[in-house]
């Protein structure tokens, strides 16, 4: 998380509406696994959008495609890039590696995954992470080995946490 923790610093100052999930939501939901970048589920109105893009504009991120991140709060837009060009996340890049991906099409939306999203306290951020139960569901339909393996290490988490 130290590398992302600038980041999620900035997105608790002003605000912004997000959950956290992927790989890092499966190591805070207590599963070992490896991960790169920053997986996050956002509400996709203008002003929130606004807040992450300003934000990882001013933390030297930038996109690869031509094309206005702003085009990801058009729902039509959003449809027709998941629709024709098969896109399941829109991605900032820095030159240093980092990378955070804004999932845009995904089998749980945002306002069902903040009503469920365990609320962490980490390094002093409150982070929201998505449920087990939603990240089991999102790493369902993927059909990557990876997320395979995060899902039958989320089903033993789930199993564990319900014997208490």
């Amino acid at each position: 998380m130290i590398i992302y923790e600038n980041i999620l610093r900035s997105f608790h100052k002003n605000k912004v509406k997000y959950v956290l999930v992927g790989g890092l939501a499966v190591n805070l939901q207590g599963a070992f696994r490896s991960t790169a970048d920053l997986d996050i589920l956002v509400d996709m109105t203008n002003t929130n959008l606004a807040k992450i893009i300003k934000i990882l504009k001013q933390k030297k991120y930038f996109v690869k495609q031509p094309v206005d991140p702003m085009g990801i709060a058009n729902m039509n837009t959003r449809q027709d890039w998941i629709q024709n060009k098969n896109m399941k996340a829109f991605c900032f890049f820095k030159e240093t590696g980092e990378q955070v991906d804004l999932i845009i099409d995904s089998p749980v939306k945002f306002a069902e995954a903040i009503k469920k999203a365990d609320i962490l306290n980490v390094d002093g951020i409150r982070l929201p992470v998505v449920s087990v139960e939603h990240l089991i569901k999102m790493k369902e339909k993927t059909g990557r080995e990876k997320d395979k393996s995060d899902v039958h290490e989320l089903k033993e988490i789930k199993k564990l946490r319900g014997a208490r």
